[in-house]
């Protein structure tokens, strides 16, 4: 046989081979598949209806990553849109918010969505009147308007609606924002006074009113007398755009004249000065105790009644007196004085005040009233004095 004959016989029989082969692994019999999936079964080889104990590890996996992964707390329902709505063009409204600036001169128009609504503007515009301030009802809403704004309207306006006319403010459907009306040539809200006098009492915190026009000015707190400026740490003393600076611990060093000085771009401006007057305030009201010289005297002796208070330091206090004299037209001769005493450690003041009664007489038997009064309120304690024509004598009857 030709020797090319017999090559290309013998390649055709080797890819008949090849092709044969791949068809074989290509084919898996039915009885096979059948085994492989029996096999692959969680259940294999257990009797019907036993429980499979064993899970698939993804099943493990997935469970251990939901015990692990903590619950997020369900988001809060979001708050109730609010009832005041700013006019910003014809048929177009907005939400206020917390604040808002606009010029000087521009007009303000809001609503407040209610059958009944009430509003709160600044002090100064309530005088206003149906000037450039006006409100006007209709069926759903009420409608503010302010024209030829000035610095002078800075402040909160607020309404609140309410199911009859009669309501206080309702918390739950009120409305309000702080409105700048900036104005460069009035850095601060224009007062009437120059000077303004203000007690600065211990117990309690003390606002001084220095409020801006414009947001973005940088304010600082003086002393006149000297002149320095008084540092504001947030905490002695803190600031607030919308208020002014608050005295949170009133101290006898911040006596004197007070002012606010804005800066912004360039301009520096002070507020109306303030004339602090330092007063030492109670904690309390006064709570005297009474004692007589003695509790039963002989006519024509002389006698007192004295009246004790214990307080803070440099508190003043006012003593008051009813006696039986006061009656026969007797007037009083009274002293009064005030100690810094030492009592268990702590300092007080020690303030008495003492009713003398000379050459008794039977009409000074009977009640013997001290009222003491602090800038808290008064207190009162009372005792009785008996009068007699000798020691073994029963009481002269007044």
């Amino acid at each position: 046989m030709d020797p090319r004959t017999l090559c290309f016989l013998s390649c055709c029989l080797l890819l008949c081979v090849i092709s044969a082969d791949f068809q074989e692994r290509g084919r898996t019999p039915k009885a096979q598949k059948e085994k492989d999936t029996k096999a692959a079964s969680p259940g294999a080889g257990k009797p019907s209806g036993a429980p499979d104990r064993r899970k698939p590890t993804s099943d493990r996996r997935q469970k251990s990553l939901q015990m692990k992964t903590p619950v997020e707390p369900a988001a809060p329902s979001p708050r109730a849109p609010s009832i005041l709505t700013q006019v910003v063009g014809r048929g177009r409204f907005q939400q206020v918010a917390d604040s808002l600036s606009l010029r000087a001169g521009e007009s303000l128009e809001l609503r407040c969505w209610g059958k009944v609504v009430h509003w709160r503007v600044p002090a100064y515009l309530e005088e206003e009147g149906e000037g450039r301030l006006r409100i006007r009802h209709f069926r759903q809403h009420r409608r503010l308007q302010l024209v030829n704004s000035t610095g002078a309207d800075t402040g909160e306006y607020s309404c609140w609606a309410c199911q009859d006319a009669a309501c206080l403010d309702d918390q739950d459907r009120q409305g309000k924002t702080f409105i700048f009306f900036t104005d460069p040539e009035e850095l601060f809200v224009p007062t009437e006074n120059y000077y303004e006098m203000v007690q600065l009492r211990s117990h309690q915190p003390l606002l001084l009113p220095c409020q801006v026009t414009n947001p973005l000015a940088q304010v600082t707190l003086h002393r006149e007398f000297p002149p320095e400026e008084v540092p504001v740490d947030g905490t002695d003393i803190s600031f607030d755009v919308k208020k002014g600076f608050t005295i949170h611990r009133p101290q006898a060093s911040l006596a004197g004249s007070l002012f606010c000085l804005a800066s912004l771009g360039g301009i520096r401006q002070i507020s109306t000065k303030y004339m602090l007057i330092y007063i030492n305030y109670p904690s309390s009201p006064p709570k005297p105790t009474i004692q007589a010289s003695a509790a039963s005297v002989l006519l024509g002796e002389n006698f007192s009644v004295t009246c004790t208070v214990l307080s803070e330091p440099e508190i003043a206090v006012d003593f008051r007196w009813e006696y039986p004299g006061q009656k026969l037209g007797r007037p009083p001769y009274v002293s009064e004085r005030a100690n810094v005493v030492r009592r268990k450690g702590q300092v007080q003041q020690e303030a008495e005040s003492t009713l003398y009664v000379e050459e008794a007489r039977a009409g000074d038997a009977g009640v013997y009233t001290c009222r003491a009064t602090n800038l808290q309120g008064t207190g009162t304690a009372t005792t009785r004095v008996h009068v007699t024509r000798s020691p073994r004598d029963s009481p002269v009857p007044s």
